[in-house]
């Protein structure tokens, strides 16, 4: 497991460097920043010097790329274009998104592996077909329209929340724009776990243990669950960053303060060290995530082992 470990961390040098480089790349040739800090107006040519000095704009793009790598390795993501440093961006973003994150994954795994079981155990019967025409009306339906709707109703029309979550972004504030974060993502996994139920339901291993008189719920918790599981947390595991990079819609309807949000303010006022640095530790994020779902393999599945 160890070999195996350090092996997989090796890898992920040459992911982090092509994913950053891509990245840096994208992001450098979206405009010209510069032109975005002078506002309408264009800069004279003495200014535009100054500032592209200022940040390091002047230089090679391979050299600027070059510098930011070696200033990421020390904890320098570099400097905003308003003069706050974009750590300090990060301190008071991540914390909100990890929060909602937290309670999006919650949805998906309490409520979408539940119905996902339920209706694997009762494939064909009503409750299958209304769960399956449930997930796909979630599915079609754009997360704009859901998050909408719901601070429509439950925060201004019954006033049952807040229409806006507050700075501080508690986690009981964040329960509805969780829900929404993970309204499509939950259906995937009703709809991934329900097709893995119903097949592993037929497999030789549920029958014999079924045979040997083990009760029901045993045979579904210990033996069919956990086989069924396996392609669960793979989707679940690569949704955890995707769900925090992808929170821009969730943010913006709730007025929540996070990484999406940044990331928003980023491209619109085309800050490419926020965009960068941000993007940086959310790879950091899908990759150590993968680590953690091929662990979770062995944990489930014990014919899994690693050399």
């Amino acid at each position: 497991m160890g070999r195996y470990v350090a092996r997989r961390l090796l890898q992920m040098i040459p992911v982090f460097i092509g994913a950053t480089l891509l990245i840096f790349l994208m992001v450098n040739v979206m405009g010209d920043p510069i032109a975005g800090l002078c506002g309408e107006r264009a800069c004279d040519p003495a200014t535009a010097a100054q500032l592209k000095r200022e940040f390091g704009l002047d230089q090679p793009l391979w050299r600027q790329y070059a510098t930011y790598m070696g200033n990421v390795f020390t904890g320098n993501f570099g400097t905003a274009f308003n003069g706050q440093p974009v750590t300090e961006l990060m301190a008071a973003a991540f914390p909100v998104t990890i929060r909602l994150t937290i309670v999006a994954i919650a949805f998906e795994i309490v409520i979408g592996i539940a119905l996902g079981v339920v209706t694997g155990l009762r494939r064909g019967h009503p409750v299958d077909t209304g769960v399956l025409l449930a997930t796909l009306v979630v599915i079609s339906v754009p997360t704009f329209v859901t998050g909408l709707l719901l601070q429509l109703l439950l925060g201004v029309a019954w006033g049952w929340i807040k229409p806006s979550v507050s700075p501080a972004a508690g986690f009981g504030e964040l329960i509805v724009p969780g829900l929404v974060l993970a309204s499509v993502s939950l259906a995937y996994v009703t709809r991934l776990t329900r097709t893995t139920i119903a097949e592993n339901k037929r497999a030789d291993y549920v029958r014999t243990a079924t045979a040997k008189g083990l009760p029901r719920r045993r045979v579904v918790t210990r033996h069919l669950l956990r086989n069924s599981l396996i392609p669960v947390v793979t989707f679940i595991g690569t949704d955890i960053g995707a769900l925090m990079g992808g929170a821009i819609v969730t943010e913006r309807i709730f007025n929540i303060h996070g990484v999406g949000y940044q990331l928003y303010q980023g491209i619109l006022r085309q800050n490419t060290q926020t965009v960068v640095g941000f993007v940086t530790v959310l790879v950091l994020v899908f990759l150590f995530a993968n680590l953690l779902v091929d662990l979770l393999y062995a944990v489930l599945d014990p014919r899994i082992r690693y050399a």
